[in-house]
């Protein structure tokens, strides 16, 4: 098993940044493909980035890509995710996930734990 705890959420202004924060436990991620996920009120959950286990492949949903990015801190068993130049449209529930089978991170990417989710708003 492994537990995913998400913090860094909250309310920003159009055009701020904010960081979130994946702290990982119960298992060492450092095999693992970390990612984030987002759903919006009444929209189905996005898969936005995600990151290998090597840290030398990423990916990005074209709504994120430029905006936002994805590291990894193996050793402290964390994941982030900055997020600049935020939009109203960004305002979500932001999930991180893990797939400990290590796969390269792509939109097909199953998913097999979740954390409980960080609330994200941007003002307008």
């Amino acid at each position: 098993q492994v537990q995913l705890v998400e913090s860094g959420g909250g309310l920003v202004q159009t055009g701020g940044s904010l960081r979130l924060s994946c702290a990982a436990s119960g298992r060492s991620i450092n095999q693992y493909t970390m990612g984030w996920a987002r759903q919006a009120p009444g929209k189905e959950r996005e898969f936005i980035t995600g990151i290998w286990y090597k840290g030398n492949s990423t990916y990005y949903a074209d709504s994120v890509k430029g905006r936002f990015t994805i590291s990894r801190d193996n050793a402290k068993n964390t994941v982030y995710l900055q997020m600049n130049s935020l939009k109203p449209e960004d305002t979500a529930v932001y999930y991180c996930a893990t797939d400990v089978h290590g796969s390269r991170p792509s939109i097909r990417t199953i998913w097999d734990y979740w954390g409980q989710g960080t609330q994200v708003t941007v003002s307008s």
